[in-house]
């Protein structure tokens, strides 16, 4: 892109803008993308042609604003949330927008602002400062221990001292992939005098054994649990995220949401997709097994791993990070470096790109002092 400084420099922008760059992972044409975390399965010819033809329906009608506060989409994905997590909400518990970055953005909004405090616990998302930044909402980092988990009692006490109205809690924890024990989530909300998000972006490869966040809504009025169709339901292009909370959150965050947000095709294609979320979940349990294949054969290179409940493994550490990924670019394999210094982030793709990720990662570790 060009290089316009200069021209930002000409124009009154916000001072703490300035310096900064636009947030984004590297838009590569490489052989083998695993760097974004998306689904590496398109949906099927007969879904995508649905799909279209569902676009094409609300296309009929954009001469008219669309449903505002998008009634038949929020009640489908209230339906997908009980028959994922057994939990019962109704629509006015439930809130779409594109993407989970915007249902962030909006929270922060409505709860954050000039004055206030949001917390989290690093390494944890990258964007969760950015949102910070944008609404004018003082930000602060609490740091997580050596294993990724949350130092529970050193938490109660960054919240205790610093009195934060926002909380975010990303489970499983983006680049760590780490969930955090239900207990630990319920601490933090009683502890919490403003409102705890739990980031839940991830939430379909969890692990049999690790409930959602969604199971502890009724007794938190304070809780927030996000989610997204990017990931597991290879929805990525498709721009839709949600939350799910008590009504007043619901409520709080209708009075920010700019008028008109969510599209009429995006509120189609959401509902076809939601329709056939058995197709588009049925690559869920390969890519839990690829996870755990990928983090086991890490383990046998002797590379420290992160347990993982995502669609991504973080492993290292390495001298120079840097070298290794692009020792692996440089093979066609192009993974993400991010996380702490001297971790790699890789997302797990299909069995063929995982195979070839191996391959090219022995090859430059040959090649790279580690």
């Amino acid at each position: 892109m060009t290089d316009l400084s200069g021209a930002l420099d000409a124009l009154p922008l916000r001072d703490e803008l300035r310096g900064e760059l636009p947030y984004g992972a590297p838009q590569l044409d490489v052989a083998v993308a695993l760097n974004t975390n998306e689904n590496p399965y398109p949906p099927s010819d007969e879904l995508a042609s649905r799909i279209g033809a569902a676009a094409a329906e609300a296309a009929r009608g954009v001469n008219r604003y669309p449903d505002r506060e998008a009634m038949a989409l929020r009640s489908d994905l209230a339906a997908y949330l009980r028959r994922e997590s057994g939990v019962a909400l109704g629509v006015d518990q439930v809130w779409a927008a594109n993407g989970s970055n915007e249902i962030m953005l909006q929270l922060l909004q409505a709860f954050g602002g000039p004055g206030r405090t949001a917390v989290s616990f690093a390494p944890t998302y990258s964007m969760y400062p950015e949102y910070a930044r944008d609404t004018h909402t003082r930000w602060l980092l609490g740091r997580r221990a050596d294993d990724f988990t949350i130092d529970v009692p050193r938490s109660l006490e960054l919240v205790a001292a610093q009195q934060p109205s926002v909380v975010f809690l990303a489970s499983p924890n983006n680049p760590t992939g780490t969930a955090l024990p239900l207990s630990e989530i319920a601490a933090l909300a009683d502890a919490a005098p403003g409102v705890v998000v739990v980031d839940e972006a991830y939430g379909e490869f969890r692990r049999d054994a690790v409930p959602s966040a969604l199971t502890l809504l009724a007794d938190h009025p304070r809780l927030v649990v996000t989610r997204t169709m990017s990931k597991a339901f290879a929805f990525a292009g498709g721009r839709l995220g949600y939350l799910a909370a008590s009504p007043a959150v619901v409520d709080a965050v209708r009075i920010v949401r700019l008028p008109y947000h969510l599209s009429a095709i995006t509120q189609a294609v959401a509902r076809v997709a939601l329709a056939h979320a058995g197709e588009l979940l049925s690559a869920v349990g390969e890519l839990r097994a690829e996870r755990d294949r990928t983090v086991a054969w890490l383990r046998t290179r002797g590379h420290d791993v992160a347990d993982s409940d995502a669609n991504f493994v973080l492993f290292g550490t390495f001298r120079d990070r840097h070298a290794v990924w692009q020792g692996l670019l440089d093979h066609g394999v192009l993974i993400r470096e991010t996380g702490p210094d001297g971790w790699l982030r890789v997302s797990i793709g299909t069995s063929a790109e995982m195979a070839t990720f191996r391959t090219a990662l022995d090859a430059v570790l040959e090649e790279v002092p580690a």
